[in-house]
């Protein structure tokens, strides 16, 4: 059975694709391909089907990271074929729990930098939407600090599963 992670920002142009992005290689690189489906989504419709910000996409090649993406709004009803919503911040976390049909459903949405305990009090991946090139490399850095963590719960949840 295939553990399925989605990862929400606003519009889905440039937090959630870069984390999408991230974790699929690290799940590749885990050997957990076959077993863990990663995708994205914004809480908003207004890029539904764009490309991801140009910033977003030279970040990641950069860093050796696939970029193929097309924005999608995210919707309630797919609650019930995933396993983890991962929100970049505190306003996508609020606003996927309120879409939620159930209290089972809002339970799996979490925050992406609660899997980095280095992010103290901070839980938010800032938008890096409206500033320089600086704010995506910022967002790639904690996406990967929360990566090794997220990576870590997702096995535990597959092998769990495979038991």
């Amino acid at each position: 059975m295939t553990y399925r992670v989605c990862f929400v920002c606003t519009g889905n142009i440039c937090r959630s694709p870069m984390a999408e992005s991230v974790f699929r290689a690290r799940v590749e690189e885990a050997g957990l391909d076959g077993l863990v489906a990663v995708d994205s989504a914004g809480t908003g419709g207004w890029h539904e089907g764009d490309p991801a910000d140009p910033r977003t996409v030279s970040v990641l090649e950069e860093h050796g990271y696939g970029s193929g993406h097309t924005a999608r709004q995210f919707q309630p009803s797919w609650f019930a074929r995933l396993d983890l919503v991962v929100a970049l911040d505190s306003g996508h976390l609020k606003a996927l729990r309120r879409l939620a049909p159930s209290p089972q459903d809002a339970a799996k949405v979490r925050l992406l930098r609660s899997y980095d305990p280095a992010a103290g009090d901070d839980p938010d991946v800032p938008d890096p939407y409206y500033g320089g090139r600086d704010g995506f490399e910022e967002c790639l850095e904690m996406v990967e600090a929360a990566s090794a963590g997220l990576l870590a719960a997702v096995r535990e949840q597959v092998e769990g599963q495979a038991a």
